[in-house]
């Protein structure tokens, strides 16, 4: 792992109604590396990602950023301290252009925020020709697209992706990840779930593997073993 961990999760349980989801998980990402967070359909990891930003109530464990523990705070002051986070389904505000989506998420001045509306158009040229364009004409990838970049105008330290292929084509999927490893590269810390492994794997230098809410692998890509994947998505 690279450097200190900027996101440290230690032993978080969280789930609804009082089932368990996640169960006493622990993990790590340092700035500039990106974690794929990888599992089977309820295994966790979107309820790991909505209690890392407070949306589902923890009962137990810890959630620090950057040596602070955030885990008393609102989700909006978790986002303040440098959380941010893409749900999955691609959710723009489809009424508005997709330069007011990108300036509505920026809390800075007019030539910070159009110096980081240069950056999000420089990762995703696809969206600075359609600028003016409201966003439900976009296509679904340009949407994604558009989702992280809103939350990169809040200029993260963390980023946290909930399934960011999901329904794209291959070949927009990819753009997805190649701007995955983009922004890890810049220096920010990302950690994405997602159901395809391999797009997922393509963009990340270690993989923690989820298995009914607890994590049964975490280690470089590289030294995946094959076996550990095929249990942790079939059961084995």
């Amino acid at each position: 792992m690279m450097g200190n961990p900027l996101l440290r999760v230690e032993g978080l349980t969280a789930g609804y109604g009082g089932a368990v989801a996640v169960d006493r998980l622990s993990l790590s990402v340092a700035a500039g590396e990106a974690v794929a967070l990888l599992g089977a359909n309820g295994a966790g990891k979107s309820t790991l990602l909505k209690a890392i930003l407070g949306l589902v109530p923890a009962t137990g464990g810890r959630v620090r950023l950057a040596g602070e523990e955030i885990g008393a705070l609102a989700p909006e002051r978790r986002v303040r301290r440098g959380l941010g986070y893409v749900p999955e389904g691609r959710r723009v505000f489809p009424g508005m252009s997709v330069r007011d989506n990108l300036e509505v998420a920026s809390r800075l001045g007019w030539a910070e925020r159009a110096r980081d509306l240069e950056r999000v158009f420089a990762l995703f040229p696809a969206l600075e020709g359609k600028a003016e364009e409201r966003a439900w004409r976009l296509s679904g990838g340009q949407q994604q697209m558009l989702a992280v970049g809103r939350a990169l105008m809040g200029r993260p330290r963390v980023l946290l992706l909930d399934e960011p292929s999901l329904g794209l084509s291959p070949k927009l999927a990819g753009e997805v990840f190649a701007a995955v490893r983009a922004i890890a590269a810049a220096g920010t810390a990302v950690l994405v779930a997602e159901q395809s492994a391999a797009r997922a794997l393509s963009a990340a230098g270690r993989v923690v593997l989820l298995r009914l809410g607890r994590a049964v692998h975490d280690g470089p890509v590289e030294t995946l073993p094959a076996d550990a994947l095929r249990d942790a998505f079939l059961g084995g």
